[in-house]
Order: structure tokens, then C-alpha cells, then sequence
């Protein structure tokens, strides 16, 4: 059975991609910020690569991850970035750009996965309040798409060196709201972090379009 490690694998995303690995009869290893790589790593045969949100040094941090797989023998590696990663509007992107390049001179065997917005992200249960505009265009990815596709590249042959950009659909905010059957509105951004209000106002302007054609093809 093939074991796999998921660095940061109790978030949401982690979770997605361990239930989609136990579904294929993988192993999958879910570790958290405190867990003694060292120890944890040795044995597996490939990892997921998941940095915290917002975090203060992405590149410093998956350096860290990078030296401690190649210490354990992991040979594959799989990198969670984001969809355009090199966007100088938004910093915490800028990391994950510096955090592919790591990847890339890693030595490792990788594989890159530039994620859109979670769907998840949006409660459509109720009025959709968004910081931006909802009428920009997005690139939408389900989780549950997510983990299917973190499953394929880490278990089939033919994705190394790959880098696939992810959405399940593409559409508006306004559209996900009327689809459900409820209204949507833009809202002032409550300044919770300076990263997310660049994001918003980058996503005012510009949205975060991303093609759908990767995720069919990987997922058949």
C-alpha cells in the first residue's frame, strides 16, 4: 500500500485529500505544523505539500518541508500552490511563486497543483456578502475535485514535472447566488489582515479566472 504523507493534512484541504487517498487504497499519513517530520516522514512513499494560510514566510517554510523529505528518502512530492501564483498584488502568492521555484530545484520528483477558490469558500445557503465584486470572473474549484485530483497525480504514473492549474467551473459570484436562489452583494473588506484586503482588491479588479481543462483531463 502506498503511504502518503499530507503536510498539513487536518485542514480542510487536507482532509479532502486523505478521504480521496483512503478511497484509492492508499495510506494517507496526515500531519500537522508540530509533528516531528523527522520521525513521521521515513517510510512514506510520497507527500502533499499544504503550507498554513497566510503564512508569514511560505518559502521558508516549505524549504524546511523539502529538506526534511529529501533527510527521510521521500522521492515524490506534490506541491499545493495556488492559481496564479505570480500576481505582485497579492504577497501571500508571491510566496507560494517563490515556494514553486524551491520545489522545482528540489531534486525531488513534484508535481504542481495551482488550486482556484474553494466553492466551499462561499455559504449559498443564505445573501452572499463578498469584499469584491461580484460580477468579477472565477475559477471555482470544489473540494472534493481537489482531493480526486491531488489522489491522481500522487498515485499514477505520468505527472512528473506537471504543473495543472484547477477549477471546476468558471462563473461569477452573482451567478453562484442566483443559481442557489439567493441575492448577492459586495461589502466594504473588514480589514481583518493586509494579505486578504490586497486579495479583495485584486479580486475587485480582476477576479481569479482559471480553466476548467486540466481538472477533466486528470479526472477522466
Amino acid at each position: 500500500m502506498t503511504r502518503v504523507a499530507v503536510l498539513g493534512g487536518h485542514g480542510k484541504t487536507g482532509r479532502s485529500v486523505c478521504g480521496a487517498l483512503s478511497a484509492r487504497s492508499a495510506e494517507p499519513v496526515p500531519l500537522g505544523r508540530a509533528d516531528d517530520l523527522a520521525t513521521a516522514l521515513p517510510g512514506c512513499d510520497a507527500a502533499y505539500l499544504i503550507a498554513p494560510n497566510l503564512h508569514p514566510d511560505e518559502p521558508e517554510y516549505v524549504g524546511t518541508a523539502l529538506a526534511a523529505l529529501r533527510a527521510a528518502g521521500v522521492p515524490r512530492l506534490v506541491y499545493h500552490s495556488v492559481a496564479s501564483p505570480y500576481v505582485p498584488g497579492m504577497p501571500h502568492h508571491l510566496g507560494k511563486a517563490v515556494s514553486e521555484d524551491l520545489v522545482r530545484r528540489s531534486g525531488l520528483t513534484w508535481t504542481i497543483l495551482q488550486p482556484g477558490a474553494y466553492l466551499q469558500n462561499l455559504d449559498l445557503t443564505g445573501p452572499v456578502r463578498v469584499p469584491y465584486d461580484v460580477h468579477a470572473p472565477f475559477g471555482f474549484l470544489d473540494l472534493a475535485d481537489l482531493g480526486a485530483a491531488a489522489a491522481a497525480v500522487l498515485l499514477d504514473d505520468g505527472h512528473a514535472g506537471a504543473t495543472y492549474e484547477l477549477a471546476s467551473r468558471q462563473a461569477t459570484v452573482a451567478q453562484l447566488a442566483a443559481e442557489a436562489g439567493v441575492p448577492a452583494e459586495r461589502v466594504e473588506d473588514g480589514g481583518e489582515h493586509p494579505w486578504l484586503s490586497a486579495m479583495f482588491a485584486y479580486y475587485d479588479r480582476h477576479g481569479l479566472p482559471v480553466g476548467t481543462v486540466p481538472l477533466r483531463a486528470l479526472l477522466g
